[in-house]
């Protein structure tokens, strides 16, 4: 009896504004792998915390709710939909109220071992011959030992000016409070802005958009050969 085809896994870790999830579906597009947000759970469940009326500061109250977190995401690099139980939250999960709390669920540890539990259950049912998973902890908690794992990075200056660039009316300056407000929230919780052993770094500063893409898709190459 043949063995069940195990996707690959690529583990991309970064800060906010890093570029993580732009990149990472343009080099799932073009590998013809699968695309997994893993930022989008945590949106979705601070989004639902707050529809149930739940305070987002109140742990217990946040746990009890995973009972009732029906969460689904396509895996499509293309276009992929968020949604809780029967309701589309693609888009309202990206609304600046949902960011503001994002991190007080995200820094609860149930929430993230039940998570973290859906998310590789989401890797090992990808249909695909590969998956880009991306995220925050993805390559020391999530897929530890998964064959290709990147640290996407860029200084704080940049990251500032690319997020800005992305958002209408909001200033590089305003924006990089914002981004070291997330950063220095989210980095309670895990260590998202040094390699671990056995993680390649990739410093998109002084790269554009496409020039980042190839730098990803070498180490790719490098560490797992893919089939074209």
């Amino acid at each position: 009896m043949s063995s069940p085809l195990i996707p690959v896994v690529v583990a991309i870790d970064g800060p906010a504004g890093s570029g993580k999830s732009s990149v990472s579906k343009e080099v799932a597009k073009r590998l013809g792998y699968g695309f997994l947000d893993t930022g989008a759970a945590y949106r979705a469940l601070a989004w639902h915390v707050q529809a149930s009326g739940i305070d987002t500061d109140d742990a217990a109250s946040v746990v009890s709710s995973l009972a009732s977190f029906d969460y689904r995401i396509g895996t499509d690099p293309a276009g992929y939909a968020v949604h809780v139980g029967d309701v589309d939250v693609t888009a309202a999960i990206r609304d600046p109220a949902i960011s503001a709390v994002v991190s007080r669920v995200a820094r609860v540890p149930e929430v993230r071992t039940h998570l973290i539990e859906l998310f590789r259950s989401l890797m090992a049912d990808e249909p695909r011959p590969g998956v880009v998973v991306e995220g925050r902890d993805i390559t020391t908690v999530v897929a530890p030992d998964a064959p290709v794992r990147i640290l996407l990075t860029a200084s704080a200056e940049v990251r500032a000016s690319r997020r800005s660039a992305e958002l209408v009316g909001s200033t590089s300056s305003t924006v990089g409070d914002e981004l070291r407000r997330r950063d220095e929230a989210d980095s309670k919780v895990v260590d998202f802005m040094s390699a671990a052993e056995g993680v390649t770094t990739v410093d998109s500063t002084e790269l554009d958009f496409e020039q980042t893409v190839d730098a990803v898709i070498d180490v790719i190459r490098f560490t797992q050969p893919v089939t074209d």
